[in-house]
C-alpha cells in the first residue's frame, strides 16, 4: 500500500534507489536505503576517527624525518638562553644523537610537532583513497585506514623510537611502497583470493569472533578505550581505571653482574600504563561506562544510530574544560591540544613526510626482512579482516567468496602504495567497519560516506582528532559482542575443528595481532591433520589397508568399504592428497 504524503526522507530514499546511483550500488537488491547507508558510514567513521590522532602519534614516535640537525644548541644552565650563556662564561652544549631522547631537545620536539600534523593529513589522504575505491568499485560497506599493529611495528620495531631501530624512516617507507606494489600485483592476478582460501574453514569462521575479541580488548584499554584494563607485572593484565595522577610509566631494565640496574640498551619508556592505586576511580572511565550503557540500551531496543549517540554524548561532555572528564587537562599537552581544537578549521599542507621514501638501504637484509614482514602481515591481516567483515555482513557464499572481492583486494593494496608516498604505514580494511554494518550498511555508499568524512577531515582535523578514547571504547566493546555470533558455526564436537578455532580466538586479542591469531590457528590445524594425511598416503600407495578393507581374491586388489570411507576421517585425508 502506497504511503500518502511520504516524508522528505522517504521521497529522497525512493529517488536515490531509482536513480543510476541507486542501481549502481544495488540499493534495492541489498534491502537498504540511502539514509541507512549514510547513517552506517557516519557510525563507521566516528568509531574509527581515533586513527587520525593515534596513527599520527604512533608514527611520529619513530622520529620520521627529524634528525640531530633539527636539534638546537643549549646552554649548560637550562634557564639561560645561548646568547646569555656565553656572556655568563658558561658552556654551550652542541647537539649530538642524545638530543633525540629524554630530555628531548626543543628543536627536535618542534620538528615532531610538524611531523604529527603531516601524518594526520597522510592518514586522511590514504584512507580517503582506499574508501573511494572500496565504495565505488567493490560496492562494499568497508572503510580503510592505516592499520593498528602494523603502524606500531613500523614505528617501534623497524624504525625504532626516535630513529633508534634497524633502518631509517625513509627506507621503511620504501619497504612499504615495494610491499604495496607486490600486494597490488598478487591482488590483480587473483592470487590473493586463492591464498586466502588456503586458510582452513574453522580458522576462517573463528577469525570473525577473534577480531571481535580483539576489538573489545582494544576498547577496554586506556590508550584507545575506557581504561578498565591495566598492566600487572605478575599477571600481565588486571583491573585498571585509575586517574592520571596514580599512573606510572614502565621501562625495560637489565641487571649487571655487580647488581647495578640500568635501562636496557635500545629500550623505550612506556606510556603511563601501570596503576599504583585508586583503581576504578578515574572519572573518564565512568563517563565511558555511561556511553556504553547508552549504546547497549539502544541496541537492546533496536534503535538505529546507537553507536553514534554514545560517541557524541561522551565526546560533547569531554570537550568542556576544567572538569574531571575533560579531554583538555590543564597541562602543557592539554593546553596544546585545546589550542589546536579551538582552530576548528585547519588546512595543513604536508611538508616533510610526502615523498620521503629512499631506496638506499634496498641491498640490506634488514630492509628485506621488514618488507617480507609487512607483506605477510598484510596478506593475513587485511585478507582475514575483509573475509570476516564480508561474512559479518552476510555477503559470503558457500565457497567463502563474496561479490566485489576483486576490487576489495585492489582497494587496500592501492591505498598502501599511496600511503607510503605520503609517509604513513600500510593501510588495511578496518575492523571498525563492523559498526557501520551493524547500523545497516550493505553497499559501497557506506564506504563513500566514511570517505566523505575523511575528506572533511582535511578541514576539521582539530575537532575529529579531539574525540577522546573513552568515547571510542564503548562501541568497540559492543561490536565485539555482535561479532561473537560466528562461534555457533564451529563444530565444537570435532576436536580437529575446535582446537584450531579456539587457538585463533585466543591469540588474536592476547598477542594483539590478527595475523598471529591466523598463523596460530593455521599451524595448529596443519599439525592436527598430519596423522590423517599420512594415513591417507599409506592407504593410497597400498602400504596399509583402510578401515574395513577386504581382500578381493579375484583381482588381487583391496576393496575399501565405501560407507565407512564416506563418514570417516581417512576419506578426508585421501581427498586432501
Amino acid at each position: 500500500m502506497e504511503i500518502q504524503n511520504p516524508s522528505p526522507l522517504v521521497r529522497l530514499n525512493k529517488f536515490v534507489a531509482r536513480s543510476k546511483v541507486g542501481k549502481h550500488f544495488k540499493i534495492v537488491e541489498r534491502g537498504t536505503t540511502f539514509t541507512t547507508e549514510f547513517r552506517a558510514g557516519t557510525a563507521t567513521f566516528l568509531t574509527m576517527a581515533y586513527i587520525l590522532a593515534v596513527n599520527a602519534s604512533i608514527l611520529s614516535d619513530s622520529g620520521a624525518t627529524c634528525s640531530v640537525s633539527d636539534c638546537i644548541p643549549l646552554c649548560s644552565d637550562p634557564t639561560l638562553s645561548v646568547s646569555n650563556c656565553t656572556a655568563s662564561g658558561l658552556r654551550v652544549i652542541q647537539p649530538d644523537v642524545s638530543c633525540k631522547f629524554e630530555p628531548v631537545n626543543p628543536g627536535y620536539t618542534a620538528c615532531l610537532g610538524r611531523i604529527r600534523k603531516d601524518l594526520i593529513v597522510a592518514t586522511v589522504a590514504s584512507s580517503l583513497v582506499g574508501c573511494l575505491i572500496m565504495g565505488t568499485f567493490a560496492n562494499l560497506p568497508l572503510a580503510l585506514a592505516p592499520g593498528m599493529g602494523t603502524n606500531a611495528y613500523f614505528a617501534y620495531t623497524v624504525v625504532g623510537f626516535h630513529g633508534s631501530g634497524n633502518i631509517p624512516y625513509q627506507s621503511a617507507l620504501a619497504a612499504v611502497f615495494i610491499e604495496g606494489l607486490i600486494f597490488l600485483l598478487i591482488s590483480a592476478i587473483g592470487l590473493r583470493a586463492k591464498l586466502a582460501k588456503l586458510v582452513p574453514k574453522p580458522v576462517r569462521i573463528s577469525s570473525s569472533a577473534g577480531i571481535g575479541l580483539f576489538l573489545a580488548f582494544i576498547g577496554l584499554q586506556g590508550n584507545q578505550g575506557l581504561g578498565l584494563v591495566g598492566y600487572n607485572s605478575a599477571t600481565l593484565v588486571t583491573l585498571g581505571g585509575c586517574p592520571q595522577s596514580s599512573r606510572a610509566a614502565l621501562a625495560p631494565v637489565i641487571t649487571s653482574a655487580n647488581g647495578t640496574v640500568s635501562l636496557l640498551a635500545g629500550g623505550t619508556v612506556s606510556g603511563e600504563i601501570f596503576c599504583l592505586d585508586h583503581k576504578m576511580q578515574n572519572p573518564t572511565l565512568w563517563l565511558g561506562i555511561v556511553g556504553f550503557v547508552i549504546i547497549a540500551y539502544c541496541l537492546v531496543k533496536n534503535i538505529k544510530g546507537a553507536m553514534i549517540y554514545g560517541i557524541i554524548f561522551v565526546t560533547a561532555i569531554s570537550w568542556f574544560r576544567n572538569t574531571s572528564v575533560t579531554a583538555f587537562p590543564n597541562t602543557a599537552a592539554g593546553n596544546s591540544s585545546y589550542d589546536y581544537f579551538k582552530k576548528v578549521v585547519d588546512v595543513h599542507k604536508i611538508e616533510e613526510t610526502a615523498g620521503a621514501l629512499s631506496f638506499k638501504g634496498i641491498g640490506t637484509g634488514l630492509f628485506w626482512e621488514a618488507l617480507v614482514t609487512f607483506l605477510y602481515v598484510d596478506i593475513l591481516d587485511t585478507t582475514g579482516t575483509l573475509y570476516s567483515m564480508a561474512r559479518f555482513a552476510g555477503f559470503t557464499d558457500a565457497n567463502g567468496d563474496f561479490e566485489g572481492q576483486y576490487f576489495a583486494f585492489m582497494s587496500d593494496a592501492s591505498a598502501i602504495v599511496v600511503g607510503s608516498l605520503l609517509g604513513t604505514s600500510p593501510v588495511t580494511a578496518f575492523i571498525e567497519s563492523s559498526t557501520g554494518i551493524r547500523e545497516g550498511g550493505r553497499t559501497g555508499l557506506t564506504a563513500l560516506t566514511a570517505g566523505f568524512y575523511f575528506f572533511l577531515s582535511f578541514f576539521f582535523t582539530p575537532l575529529l582528532a579531539s574525540i577522546p578514547p573513552w568515547a571510542v571504547g564503548p562501541p568497540l566493546i559492543l561490536v565485539g559482542v555482535l561479532m561473537m555470533k560466528a562461534v555457533v558455526e564451529i563444530d565444537w564436537d570435532d576436536m580437529r575443528q575446535a582446537i584450531p578455532a579456539f587457538v585463533t580466538l585466543l591469540l588474536m586479542p592476547l598477542t594483539y595481532s590478527i595475523a598471529y591469531g591466523l598463523i596460530g590457528g593455521i599451524g595448529t590445524y596443519i599439525v592436527l591433520q598430519i596423522p590423517d594425511w599420512l594415513q591417507g598416503l599409506m592407504i593410497k600407495f597400498g602400504l596399509i589397508k583402510g578401515p574395513n578393507c577386504t581382500d578381493d581374491t579375484s583381482n588381487g586388489t583391496n576393496v575399501i568399504n565405501n560407507e565407512i570411507m564416506e563418514s570417516g576421517s581417512v576419506k578426508k585425508a585421501v581427498e586432501v592428497i
